[in-house]
């Protein structure tokens, strides 16, 4: 940071093994708590913007309205408190930054996301049982790139003076469940075996990690 002097840092980067999370808690703090604090550190040393990515597990689900940017977090698992641990060192560190908290985030094509699990699974069963009361908003990794780099369009001034947290979504039309993204996904697969995608309620499935039921958040950016 120092020898290069960024005007913008843009951290992408994080944990997000959310199961795992609650038993490899230091791992998991390390970088999306401890990390991001450092480089809000770093920049505020050198004046640049920090860009940071953060998660609608911040929120319990206990809203039945979408989410906004000044409701009060309180996650239910460890992915999600650390997460928020990073929203928190990055507001004190006194740097310019801009946290884009999104959710259900994929790529059809790169990565291990849900998108891709689907598609994989509907390749090698006949059928499948997938959540259906768990509520939010998938969003495309590419959606997400291209609206920053929209947005660093502007001054950098301009950017600077709305430091903030904001949701970085698709609009609420986009809102889905589980198992409705992926009868979207498979139902638009041109090749698979899969015949049958059926819902089933969260109680049918436990993880290690509670989820929110309703993570649904309003899109709000700077101006």
């Amino acid at each position: 940071m120092q020898t290069h002097q960024p005007d913008v840092i843009i951290n992408a980067a994080a944990y997000t093994a959310v199961d795992k999370a609650e038993t490899d808690q230091v791992n998991c703090y390390l970088i999306n708590a401890a990390a991001p604090s450092i480089l809000a550190s770093e920049a505020k040393k050198i004046g640049a913007l920090l860009i940071h990515y953060s998660t609608d597990y911040v929120f319990d689900g206990s809203k039945t309205t979408p989410y906004e940017p000044t409701d009060m977090p309180n996650p239910i698992n460890y992915y999600g408190y650390s997460k928020l641990m990073g929203e928190e060192g990055i507001k004190y560190s006194g740097c310019d930054y801009l946290i884009f908290r999104t959710s259900w985030v994929y790529h059809p094509d790169y990565g291990n996301n849900f998108y891709r699990t689907m598609q994989r699974l509907a390749k090698e069963r006949e059928v499948l049982n997938i959540v259906a009361d768990q509520h939010g908003i998938p969003n495309d990794a590419r959606d997400l790139a291209a609206d920053t780099v929209k947005l660093l369009q502007q001054p950098l001034a301009q950017l600077k003076a709305q430091s903030g947290i904001y949701h970085l979504t698709a609009d609420l039309a986009h809102q889905t469940t589980w198992h409705g993204f992926a009868k979207t996904i498979i139902d638009a697969m041109p090749e698979k075996v899969c015949q049958q995608v059926n819902p089933i309620p969260t109680s049918s499935y436990p993880t290690p990690a509670k989820r929110p039921m309703w993570s649904v958040m309003l899109a709000a950016m700077p101006s």
